[in-house]
């Protein structure tokens, strides 16, 4: 779908038009793109308008849910697809991340997720490269890559319902085709498990892999992957592979550590780091 230019409510934007109205007040300063910029509503007794169109107030707005217009209502950014309820949810920090059946799809409890893409991305220093966004999401690592100056990154993301998401979501990045000497983004639907063997070899300057938990995606930290990623990346590129930090007490595994052992014997030198395993491709032959 199109990029949505809507409006996007949350429970406390939606509390403040009401308490403007309770104020009498006329016009209301506040986001309604998740933070991303500020705008002016009009306020009025039964509904309010912004950018020459009028909206009515909803008639619920609950905790933890972003609503959209869809020309008839507000409605949740959700649905259900063939991997459960999908929702983009709304953070303290403005960029929303998302859930699967209530599973948190991207860190929110110390640092904003735009932040957190941010700072990994910036392990692979992005400028000039070619990039393989593995496991896309809503988009922000390769919103970072083109801030960061990418010559082009190729973006894969399996799910459906993950794509329609970054279309209502004001922080994904639009696509873009390259023309003019811009950065060039261009986002697959597909399973980069089954397509990145039709890569080329040494095609690639830099990865991210941000895939699903161990137990939801297990083939995306296997050795046959491992061994893929080592063959399309270029020697001496940096992959950056989120792992999470899961606790070793209750999983009985040392996510991280395994990670990094199957990345060695692909050909990467490893280094954990933060969340994840920082490695670099060492040579064009394993």
């Amino acid at each position: 779908m199109s990029k949505y230019r809507g409006p996007l409510l949350t429970q406390s934007t939606h509390a403040a038009l009401l308490t403007a109205r309770a104020a009498g007040d006329a016009k209301l300063a506040c986001s309604l793109d998740l933070g991303r910029s500020e705008t002016s509503v009009e306020v009025g007794a039964d509904g309010w308008r912004w950018q020459d169109q009028s909206y009515p107030y909803a008639q619920a707005c609950k905790e933890r849910t972003i609503y959209w217009w869809t020309g008839e209502g507000f409605q949740p950014v959700a649905r259900f697809g063939g991997g459960g309820l999908i929702k983009l949810v709304p953070t303290a920090w403005g960029p929303p991340t998302f859930e699967i059946d209530g599973i948190k799809m991207l860190p929110t409890a110390q640092v904003s997720p735009y932040a957190d893409a941010e700072r990994k991305v910036g392990l692979i220093e992005p400028r000039g490269k070619r990039i393989l966004d593995t496991c896309g999401g809503l988009g922000y690592f390769a919103a970072w890559c083109l801030r960061g100056g990418a010559l082009e990154v190729l973006s894969f993301e399996k799910n459906p319902d993950v794509i329609w998401l970054r279309g209502l979501n004001p922080w994904s990045p639009e696509h873009a085709d390259g023309e003019h000497g811009e950065p060039a983004l261009r986002l697959t639907e597909g399973d980069v498990a089954e397509r990145i063997a039709g890569l080329p070899s040494a095609s690639m300057d830099a990865a991210l892999h941000d895939p699903p938990r161990f137990g939801i995606a297990g083939e995306l930290y296997s050795q046959a992957f491992y061994n893929q990623l080592a063959r399309v990346l270029k020697p001496r590129a940096r992959l950056f592979h989120y792992t999470g930090s899961p606790n070793k007490l209750t999983s009985r595994r040392d996510v991280p550590r395994e990670v990094a052992g199957r990345l060695q014997k692909a050909g990467f030198s490893t280094e954990l780091n933060g969340d994840g395993v920082l490695a670099v491709r060492l040579s064009s032959n394993r």
